[in-house]
């Protein structure tokens, strides 16, 4: 088996030295000077009134400070954007079900690998051949990347870190190129770049045709350079995808070891565990009484959490 951890519990400690070290280098987290980022971002949220969060704690907080290199202000944008984002599209928050995305995950559209890459980032992997736009539309995509993107959220590890992703367009078809309207890639790119506190340091394409040429010429215009900087080509040539990535993190299905997880690991260990259910039903998602285990039921019920 290869070096990394395998667990499908999100990682929610204290992140290790190395990892506090890269966030002083790379996100400007410097712990003598963080509380007070913290609170200047906190008055900064009551002073302008640009947007209601949820939460104010320090936890919670912290993750959009991360995102934006400890700057309050870009922080503070990032939090009305995330808001503004939520409320312009009520569809991919309201009654939202997350045992209800388990086709995402049965159909092979979309996973998170329990395991990290040798950077410590966890690899977003998209086989959009695998959809059936018929069976399962646009949106539905949408609402288990953010759902994926929220849970990350979570972890500090990741937040410092950030995270990669892995598109497959093996047998990618006309009926996907007609999906990706501009609204569509408006939509992705202000998930992925301009609303979320996730920073995603690498965008890789394998397996793509010239029929991706015209999805491509879609999502472009909404590309600025960095962004475009972070997209790498691979044809259908693996060892170009294990210049960037060892293949000892990668699935089999890609040159590495590991076999491919479906994303409904994440789905079935969240009933599992009651401190995220709390946070994501702090975050609009619902759930029916028979998808959550007994003991998380109880501990919300305790508490007087409703959840649905």
């Amino acid at each position: 088996m290869p070096t990394p951890d395998y667990s499908v519990d999100l990682d929610l400690g204290e992140p290790p030295p190395e990892i506090q070290d890269y966030a002083r280098q790379h996100c400007g987290e410097d712990p003598n000077t963080r509380l007070q980022a913290i609170y200047e971002l906190r008055d900064m949220i009551y002073e302008r009134g640009e947007c209601t969060p949820h939460r104010m704690d320090d936890e919670f907080l912290i993750r959009f400070l991360r995102a934006r290199n400890f700057i309050p202000q870009k922080a503070h944008r990032l939090l009305v954007n995330y808001y503004h984002f939520r409320a312009e599209n009520p569809d991919l928050f309201e009654n939202i079900h997350p045992m209800d995305l388990h086709a995402i995950g049965d159909a092979d559209i979309m996973t998170v690998p329990p395991y990290r890459g040798p950077d410590g980032r966890r690899l977003i992997i998209y086989k959009f051949g695998n959809w059936d736009p018929k069976t399962i539309c646009v949106e539905e995509l949408f609402k288990a990347t953010i759902l994926s993107l929220e849970l990350g959220m979570m972890e500090p590890r990741t937040q410092i870190l950030g995270a990669s992703a892995l598109v497959d367009l093996e047998d990618l078809g006309s009926q996907h190129v007609w999906q990706c309207t501009p609204s569509v890639a408006a939509k992705l790119l202000k998930i992925l770049v301009n609303c979320y506190p996730t920073k995603i340091h690498a965008i890789h394409i394998i397996n793509h045709s010239w029929i991706f040429d015209k999805a491509y010429s879609v999502f472009k215009p909404f590309l600025n350079d960095v962004m475009k900087s972070r997209i790498y080509f691979h044809g259908n040539d693996v060892t170009s995808l294990h210049k960037h990535i060892n293949p000892d993190y990668l699935p089999e299905s890609y040159g590495g070891v590991w076999p491919d997880y479906s994303y409904t690991i994440w789905l079935d260990s969240l009933r599992k565990n009651v401190v995220v259910a709390k946070e994501m039903i702090s975050c609009g998602y619902k759930f029916r009484e028979h998808e959550l285990n007994q003991d998380v039921l109880e501990h919300l019920t305790k508490e007087g959490i409703q959840i649905s």
